[in-house]
């Protein structure tokens, strides 16, 4: 499975070794400053704050809205951090574990797997703008 801590892992390695190379140079305040800085975006892209995925299968059946994404995409992770705290309204399903979820997105995207893709409310929409979404998981149901 692919939700896992490698992205947060890098960061976390970037900013240990850009903070012992400034410690190292006597730079401590800078240091302590990138070491926070990279310790954020480690447990924003851990498996922490975000849902884990589910299959195609299970998003359907929950009746939530789903968000069709993948690991390293630059939009989804944009989306991720839009939706701090609605997040868990949608179901997210990873397209590069769940055939029938890639299928899914290239019959909405023209043949293509761009993702973020996210169906609400019977409407599907590549790459949608956060609030969109943000305003169709408002008052969704919250659960894991």
């Amino acid at each position: 499975m692919l939700r896992s801590w490698r992205f947060a892992g890098f960061y976390l390695l970037i900013g240990v070794a850009l903070a012992a190379w400034s410690a190292a140079d006597g730079s401590r305040g800078l240091a302590v400053a990138q070491l926070a800085v990279f310790v954020v975006l480690a447990l924003l892209l851990s498996p922490l704050v975000f849902p884990r995925s589910v299959s195609a299968a299970e998003a359907a059946a929950r009746g939530k809205p789903i968000v069709y994404w993948r690991p390293g995409c630059q939009y989804c992770l944009r989306m991720r951090l839009m939706l701090i705290g609605t997040a868990r309204r949608a179901s997210w399903v990873n397209i590069w574990t769940d055939p029938e979820a890639a299928a899914a997105v290239r019959l909405v995207a023209d043949g293509n797997e761009t993702v973020p893709t996210v169906v609400a409310d019977g409407v599907s929409r590549v790459n949608p703008a956060p609030q969109w979404v943000r305003e169709r998981l408002r008052f969704g149901p919250v659960s894991g």
